[in-house]
């Protein structure tokens, strides 16, 4: 998988509009400041064109695929139509079935409840949760971190040749890393899964907003991504690809909308007939604005040209790369090296700081939002900092004072909406943190570090 770095027309490489461009934030130190939203890889922020769109269409909401009235017809054929667009934005193969979901999470739950018995999954220990924790009922092995992109591919390989060659077998990886943000060798994995009978899901959640994904291309069988991080709002998502696994399982939500038809038995008991269809694990009122807003964001990306944004997004990445380089005291996290291809998604730690310290003092000081943490990647995150991958950790910041080293990290991310002076005011914050130190006090309450109010500034 390549990234184009093609010259750019400025003209048609400005960056994208989205909610809350304009929203002002106050600062610890007095003042306030616009908001430089940098925590894409959790929830980017929502395009106008998509609230356009959703807020154009809600005054017709109605029910969906049963009602009569005019605007339960009108509100099935977009929720249709829906299912269309992001089948041609994935480029679905004519028999792939596309399942509206809740989340990337909810997707790969679902293909884990549909995988056939006694199946064997391989998952790297890379994973981010959503795809590293579904497959509870099956026999699963992790794989270890590889340190190149050709030792993913010998790494899968060999654990497919040792594995059982009469039952199914599931590859599931992501195609960029939400801690590294470096790309997957997808297209070189799935060859290998599939020359050994296996079948290959794609984590897409941090691929799909930031590179196009085509699903006969990559060759993978399926594709799961959420709504919340390609620029759509409203807790939605989608498992894309082959359907016989979805056909055969028992739906993974019984209720009305899964059923063709439901009788009572002699016995008491009831019979079911459950649709074939993306239907069968779709039951209940499906959300229809989630739906449309992921859509109306994939059409948004494509209308905007999606190479165009992937060439300015590297840029900036180039730009924060080169800008972190220049603070000898910060190290970017990395499993394939500096010349990896990536997206905009850099995780990082500064000797000296607690992480958690770093990511409040730019918030309160400079109104900068990032994450820090272990981006529920745990065993990756401990891997990259040199730690056991098998200690445990938690979500947010650890009980460190500020200033102690945490076993965390610090997450910059961005995209088709992020401008120039948030990229410019992150590196000089940076910077400027490491050389002269925090303006305020800080202390931790309830495992996150946060300006001390009832202390003077530091002078």
């Amino acid at each position: 998988m390549s990234v184009s770095t093609a010259a750019l027309d400025p003209s048609v490489c400005a960056p994208l509009p989205v909610l809350g461009q304009d929203v002002t934030v106050p600062l610890v130190t007095g003042g306030e400041v616009t908001y430089a939203a940098l925590d894409y890889a959790a929830s980017a922020p929502a395009l106008q064109r998509v609230w356009d769109d959703v807020a154009a269409y809600a005054p017709y909401y109605g029910s969906v695929h049963r009602g009569a009235g005019y605007l339960s017809q009108l509100s099935t054929d977009l929720f249709e139509n829906s299912r269309r667009t992001v089948a041609e934005f994935l480029g679905c193969r004519p028999e792939d079935q596309v399942v509206f979901t809740r989340s990337t999470t909810d997707s790969l739950n679902l293909l884990a409840a549909a995988i056939p018995a006694n199946c064997q999954v391989f998952v790297y220990e890379t994973e981010h949760h959503a795809s590293l924790l579904p497959w509870r009922d099956a026999q699963v092995t992790y794989l270890n971190a590889p340190r190149t992109p050709g030792q993913a591919v010998e790494t899968l390989e060999r654990a497919l040749a040792d594995r059982d060659p009469y039952g199914p077998a599931l590859v599931c990886v992501t195609g960029a890393s939400n801690v590294t943000g470096e790309l997957w060798p997808v297209r070189e994995l799935a060859a290998a899964a599939h020359a050994h009978g296996a079948r290959i899901v794609l984590d897409a959640a941090q691929l799909a907003p930031h590179h196009p994904v085509d699903i006969a291309e990559l060759d993978v069988d399926w594709v799961a991504f959420s709504g919340h991080k390609l620029y759509a709002p409203f807790g939605s998502g989608v498992l894309a690809g082959r359907a016989d696994w979805l056909q055969a399982a028992e739906p993974y939500l019984a209720g009305g909308g899964a059923s063709r038809k439901v009788a009572r038995r002699a016995d008491g008991g009831v019979d079911v007939d459950w649709h074939t269809t993306a239907a069968r694990h779709e039951a209940g009122s499906p959300n229809v604005i989630g739906v449309y807003s992921i859509a109306s964001a994939c059409k948004a990306l494509t209308e905007a040209g999606f190479d165009n944004l992937v060439a300015r997004e590297q840029e900036l990445v180039s730009r924060v790369r080169e800008g972190l380089a220049e603070v000898p005291e910060v190290q970017v996290l990395s499993l394939f090296g500096d010349d990896a291809p990536r997206v905009g998604v850099i995780s990082f730690v500064v000797r000296g700081w607690n992480s958690s310290h770093f990511a409040a003092a730019l918030s309160a000081e400079y109104g900068i939002g990032v994450r820090d943490g272990l981006f529920c990647a745990h065993p990756l995150v401990r891997t990259l900092l040199g730690s056991d991958p098998q200690d445990p950790g938690e979500c947010g910041a650890p009980e460190a004072e500020p200033g102690e080293r945490s076993l965390n990290a610090i997450r910059v991310s961005f995209g088709a909406g992020t401008p120039d002076e948030h990229i410019d005011r992150f590196l000089r914050a940076v910077t400027e943190l490491v050389r002269e130190g925090a303006q305020w006090k800080y202390r931790t309450e309830d495992g996150r570090c946060v300006p001390d109010r009832g202390e003077a500034p530091r002078v």
